[in-house]
């Protein structure tokens, strides 16, 4: 059974979901920060466990009032405020690209919020040598986009990623062009300048699993997970596909994250 129902945050609501029986089960989305970005997963999942997904604030069905840059620690808040508002923690996290960052940041920040967090792909470019140029092409998106070409920056922005490159598009315009709007405006510098603590990390209580998906390699967001594996000291593990796993071969990945929670 589906429960549909609204988080209360700090300048806006969330929508949240939850459905299934068993321990939390958290998944925090990348991209446009959609609950439906794991409806496939949340399906593989429900038997076991209590899957509870969000929309990110400004995102779809969630709601938020502010104005200027969105933090990942703003994001990692308003994770804790979901879990705190199906009853608490502490949950098992799965977080996928920006979503593995926001995850990083609450486990970081609310230490009893997670038992365990399998970072999926954190585009924790400062963890790069060659971070200012990841910064640089980010910042050509944003202003591409600023400038009214939308379609320009969501190509390169697809073009980096593992898996994401889509054939030439002849639509003027996206869909969802609101939220790929506040992803380039509000949320993607926000992003990729943010450094995970990696002190606070190292003192958490929580498991951290730094992972990323075979059909990554050579990509920008497959080493950020290997680095952070190696700066905290913890094994790194590959998963099955590339970056946009859980949604493009869901049975698969939900197979390797389940052997991951489960230990």
């Amino acid at each position: 059974m589906i429960s549909e129902s609204r988080c209360p945050v700090e300048d806006g609501e969330l929508y949240v979901r939850s459905t299934g029986e068993g321990p939390l089960l958290l998944l925090i989305a990348g991209g446009l920060g959609s609950a439906d970005t794991f409806r496939a997963m949340t399906k593989l999942l429900a038997d076991d466990y209590t899957v509870v997904t969000y929309d990110r604030r400004g995102h779809f069905r969630s709601t938020d009032t502010s104005t200027g840059p969105v933090s990942v620690p703003k994001q990692a808040d308003d994770a804790h405020a979901v879990l705190q508002h199906v009853g608490g923690g502490p949950a098992s996290v799965f977080g996928t690209s920006a979503g593995a960052m926001i995850g990083l940041d609450l486990v970081a920040r609310y230490p009893d919020a997670a038992t365990v967090l399998v970072a999926h792909e954190p585009p924790a470019i400062q963890l790069l040598p060659d971070a200012l140029g990841w910064l640089d092409e980010a910042n050509a998106q944003v202003r591409l986009a600023q400038a009214g070409d939308l379609m320009g920056a969501f190509k390169r922005f697809t073009d980096g990623i593992a898996g994401a490159a889509l054939p030439e598009l002849r639509a003027i315009r996206l869909p969802n062009e609101e939220d790929w709007k506040r992803l380039f405006g509000r949320e993607l510098a926000e992003i990729l300048d943010y450094l995970p603590d990696l002190r606070a990390l190292r003192r958490s209580r929580t498991e951290i699993i730094p992972v990323a998906g075979v059909g990554s390699r050579g990509h920008y967001h497959y080493q950020p997970a290997k680095i952070l594996a190696l700066e905290l000291g913890l094994p790194f593990t590959e998963v099955p596909g590339a970056h946009l796993a859980p949604q493009r071969n869901p049975a698969q990945f939900t197979e390797a994250l389940r052997a991951l929670l489960e230990g």
